[in-house]
């Protein structure tokens, strides 16, 4: 009996509701085309929380994905499976390289960022006030954007005029339209610039992440440090990890409360918290809703049956695991801070969990204190239904956000002062 042709997942994401929805019908997994390549795109919690810890899967392609140096050379996502980092390994490996990034995030460096971003923030609503009373604002742009890419510059280094190369750059790693040609260009301009920071870096240090991480590379010389190549490509997950998501979860937060006026009102009132707001929309709307790829290293078989063969890729289906109804009942797609369960897959899970949690969930809880407090009558300029999703099938935010901050004529009351929300 032949088998049905693999569900294609769409580049531009254009509806991804109506395909994580399309894909659990499917079963706990089931074949995809992503780009031309078939994998397994797991949706069901419980199978990829069990699939993400299992020593039977790696990311590491090179060692366990036969048709690895084809698709390197073809696919338009090859960057993904093909870096050099604690991203892509397995094992031994894998907590080399971990061990050597993990104390740049610890707490108390985080805590030490907290003055740093809240500035930052401070500063960005002093700009968002000089926008004229009814005039619209894009908040992807002003916000969104200049918030997390200031603050992984501060931590990486990065000088304010490289910024901007960087964020461009990072922006078409993420993006699923590119042709292959047009990926690999991207390709060689990323590397070029992590080059660049890395030569300026190590002829003059700096107390920053990027100085740390050539300090490990140039006095390990034991085995136990970063290769040349390692120390690009963490520096490139650094780099890319620290930005574009934290991007997507503050835009898609402001969009959640937005269009649900009666959350944000449980903020104002003190129902729920700032963070409780993050953790919701990390659960209701991750900033990766694909993540390619990991690889069998046995055959693995599935509670229905099926089975992946050793040496298939596998995607994991973070947007689609969120909204499980299995996980989080019948009201999964629904926007609530005051949901009891707070377990989400936006960070993965197991050994890959993103080491970033702690520094882009202070990032995100501060971005939107400082919104809605500087701009309490903030609305969007435009119904949420009609806000465009960024092209791409692995990151999860809008191509533009506008807002209007502030309404042009201030309402009134009877006494003729001016209506201030508090």
């Amino acid at each position: 009996m032949s088998q049905p042709p693999p569900f294609v997942i769409d580049p531009t994401g254009a509806d991804r509701h109506a395909e994580y929805r399309a894909l659990r019908e499917r079963g706990p997994a089931t074949p995809v085309d992503v780009l031309g390549l078939r994998v397994w795109a797991v949706t069901d919690p419980a199978v990829l929380k069990t699939l993400l810890t299992s020593p039977d899967v790696s990311k590491d392609g090179r060692a366990h994905y036969p048709a690895f140096e084809q698709t390197t050379a073809t696919w338009p996502l090859a960057l993904w499976i093909a870096v050099r980092n604690m991203f892509t390994a397995y094992g031994a490996d894998h907590r080399r390289l971990r061990r050597m990034v993990a104390p740049a995030f610890g707490a108390r460096r985080v805590d030490r960022l907290k003055p740093v971003v809240r500035s930052l923030v401070a500063g960005l609503m002093d700009d968002l006030a000089e926008v004229p009373p009814g005039r619209p604002a894009d908040l992807r742009e002003r916000l969104a954007y200049p918030l997390p890419i200031a603050v992984i510059g501060h931590l990486m280094g990065v000088p304010e005029d490289q910024r901007d190369d960087f964020r461009h750059i990072v922006d078409r790693v993420f993006d699923s339209t590119l042709t292959p040609q047009e990926a690999q260009a991207n390709t060689v301009s990323l590397y070029e610039s992590i080059d660049r920071l890395i030569a300026a870096k190590r002829a003059a240090p700096c107390d920053d992440l990027t100085s740390f991480l050539i300090q490990a590379r140039d006095e390990e010389a034991d085995g136990t440090g970063f290769t040349d190549d390692e120390l690009r490509d963490t520096v490139n997950l650094m780099i890319n990890a620290g930005y574009e998501t934290t991007v997507n979860v503050i835009d898609q937060a402001v969009v959640a409360l937005l269009t649900s006026p009666e959350q944000l009102k449980l903020v104002r009132t003190g129902r729920v918290s700032w963070e409780d707001v993050v953790e919701e929309t990390l659960r209701h709307e991750p900033a990766v809703k694909y993540l390619p790829l990991r690889f069998a290293v046995t055959d693995l078989d599935l509670p229905d049956g099926q089975r992946i063969a050793a040496g298939e890729p596998i995607l994991a289906a973070y947007g689609a695991a969120n909204r499980h109804p299995g996980w989080h009942g019948p009201d999964a797609d629904a926007f609530d801070a005051t949901r009891a369960a707070k377990d989400h897959l936006a960070f993965g899970y197991g050994v890959h969990f993103c080491l970033g949690a702690p520094l882009a969930r202070l990032e995100v809880a501060e971005a939107l204190r400082g919104l809605f407090e500087r701009f309490p009558e903030m609305s969007l300029a435009v119904p949420g239904e009609d806000l465009r999703p960024v092209p791409t099938l692995i990151s999860n935010g809008h191509q533009e956000l506008p807002v209007i901050l502030r309404p042009a004529h201030p309402r009134r009351r009877g006494d003729g002062h001016p209506q201030v929300m508090r």
